[in-house]
């Protein structure tokens, strides 16, 4: 099985270790693929307006200078000697994907343009619900076994698989809990200005650490209660209710 292994934190995230190493359990044959630098929320965004350029690390690893889904395209088309890969792996994200942070999330990024070319694809992010040293055993740990189940069951070719472990260590996982995406009930970005040494104003998202209160089988509660999250995810984004109501209007 060839294993197609990319990001949205960089080419040198921690994340990207862990990543690489539950790919390696699973198959000899991983190829890592992944942006020059960190583009945590660039969402499906492809590089159009500007020139891409490839650095090699060693025969089977590669950085670009562009997106996640520019990653997943780069490898794809030009890097992988015209074989496609089996499977797409994406993370192991240095933070949780979750409820409509699926929406600008290039992790889940690129999943999708690995789906959209017709590849089973799973998204992979470790929860940061504390300040503290991120748990990446955890991922390490659970990853193959779930990735392994999954390709088991299998799952539709339009459909991406979106894990999220629980910020917890290894031994202390709650379990596994297949979930829908979950809708936070209140908004946690917020934007801070700072002033740089010249006395000019800068800005700087970040978002607040406190939890919300998500109901039980959403993918937000199943991580507040330390289980590892399973979603499917797709790209179908019309509103059936809507569109039939609609419909009816414009139809007299």
């Amino acid at each position: 099985m060839r294993i197609l292994c990319t990001n949205d934190d960089g080419i040198h995230a921690r994340g990207l270790e862990s990543l690489i190493k539950i790919a390696r359990d699973l198959s000899d044959d991983v190829w890592v693929v992944a942006p020059h630098e960190e583009q945590s929320g660039a969402a499906r965004a492809l590089t159009l307006a500007n020139p891409i350029r490839i650095r090699e690390y060693d025969p089977k690893r590669f950085s670009v200078s562009g997106t996640p889904s520019d990653a997943v395209m780069m490898a794809t088309q030009k890097l992988l000697g015209g074989k496609m890969p089996d499977l797409v792996l994406s993370g192991v994200n240095n933070g949780q994907n979750l409820a409509e942070d699926v929406t600008v999330s290039g992790t889940i990024a690129g999943a999708f343009q690995g789906m959209s070319l017709g590849i089973p694809s799973i998204a992979l992010s470790l929860a940061r619900l504390h300040r503290d040293k991120a748990r990446w055993e955890t991922s390490e740990r659970h990853g193959p076994a779930i990735i392994a189940k999954l390709l088991e069951a299998g799952w539709p070719v339009d459909v991406v698989i979106n894990v999220n472990f629980p910020d917890r260590d290894p031994d202390d996982v709650a379990g596994v809990e297949v979930t829908t995406q979950g809708h936070r009930d209140d908004f946690k970005l917020f934007i801070e200005e700072r002033q740089d040494l010249r006395g000019g104003k800068y800005y700087w998202y970040g978002y607040e650490q406190s939890l919300s209160n998500p109901p039980a089988g959403v993918d937000l509660r199943a991580i507040y209660d330390g289980k590892i999250s399973i979603t499917p995810l797709h790209l179908a984004l019309t509103h059936e209710d809507s569109r039939r109501k609609l419909a009816d209007v414009f139809a007299k």
